[in-house]
């Protein structure tokens, strides 16, 4: 005997398929409006984010992978482009032959800077401004919930 499926009621496919629209919906607004705004698409935003907060802004490519959520061919894509720009530099890891670093460039902090008041105001906007406090606070609670699931970590602050 196989086991039972646990089908969604009719409100838990409402919730899913609301949920699923809501996020790809804000991820294609912001993703859209960053593109339009600052000339980067949203992944790239991200990895500029993650380089300016680390040390030296000096990431290994596998830390900034991983922090980022992409796959390393993705992640050594997006930073080829971003070399172009001039926004990041890889560099030969000191400690490990075969380890390569990434390093926000002077130029692409400032590409950073531009973008950021656009991109944060678009989040306000589209996000919070939308919610009432209560509901940020359940927002929180349930995306924790979910991180502390599906990784096993508590997600980053």
């Amino acid at each position: 005997m196989g086991v039972m499926t646990r089908w969604l009621d009719d409100d838990e496919q409402h919730t899913w398929r609301a949920y699923l629209h809501a996020t790809r919906a804000l991820n294609a607004t912001l993703d859209r409006e960053l593109q339009s705004q600052a000339g980067m698409p949203h992944a790239y935003y991200q990895i500029l984010v993650r380089l300016s907060e680390a040390p030296g802004r000096t990431l290994r490519m596998s830390e900034l992978a991983e922090a980022t959520d992409s796959s390393r061919s993705r992640l050594s894509h997006a930073v080829a482009r971003l070399e172009e720009n001039g926004w990041v530099r890889r560099e030969d890891c000191p400690t490990d032959r075969r380890g390569q670093l990434a390093v926000l460039t002077a130029p692409g902090f400032a590409a950073l800077a531009a973008a950021a008041p656009g991109h944060v105001e678009a989040v306000r906007r589209h996000l919070f401004d939308q919610l009432t406090p209560d509901q940020v606070d359940q927002l929180r609670n349930i995306s924790e919930a979910l991180v502390k699931h599906l990784t096993g970590n508590n997600p980053p602050s």
